[in-house]
């Protein structure tokens, strides 16, 4: 694997700071060195948020992502700011549903999915950012799907325990698109 940076972007209440700590969590359960580094502005719900991660085989010397491999983007203001910051040869998820535009480079793998959309349709409106790392697991291979179960039951809070499921399902959802 060596070392994979992640960023991820949206609005407060996306569940981007849980996608990133489900991701923490799984590089932890992999025996692998992991930092987990959050952002969000005082407003929360609805403020900007982002989380960056990074996996490694070796010691991490910074948990700052300024050049990602890999940038999941919830809307649109995440991707207008962080598109460009992705290294050439990169991976760039964005949920299609709210961002209606293209990714303009050609250096970079993009892959839009509707994931709010999809997610609403299967009764399961707050877990898009699951379904995205659902497509997210698969296109990089960084982990095998069937290793998150035990990661969904780490990072799901004790009074969330009936989400459990439905975090299993959105990430099939995605790794099936």
């Amino acid at each position: 694997m060596k070392t994979t940076s992640i960023l991820i972007s949206g609005f407060g209440g996306q569940g981007v700071l849980f996608t990133g700590k489900f991701l923490a969590y799984e590089g932890l359960l992999e025996n692998k060195e992991v930092t987990w580094l959050p952002s969000y502005g005082p407003e929360m719900r609805g403020g900007t948020a982002s989380c960056s991660v990074i996996i490694s085989d070796t010691p991490i010397g910074s948990p700052l992502v300024p050049n990602p491999d890999v940038l999941i983007a919830m809307n649109l203001p995440s991707l207008d700011r962080f598109e460009d910051a992705v290294v050439p040869g990169g991976m760039i998820f964005y949920d299609s549903s709210l961002i209606d535009r293209e990714v303009k480079r050609t250096d970079v793998k993009a892959f839009g999915i509707p994931a709010t959309q999809i997610a609403g349709e299967e009764g399961m409106a707050t877990l898009a950012n699951m379904i995205i790392m659902g497509k997210m697991l698969k296109e990089t291979g960084m982990f095998p799907v069937e290793a998150v179960d035990k990661t969904i039951q780490k990072v799901v809070s004790a009074k969330r325990q009936n989400l459990i499921e439905l975090n299993k399902k959105a990430i099939s959802l995605g790794y099936d698109l």
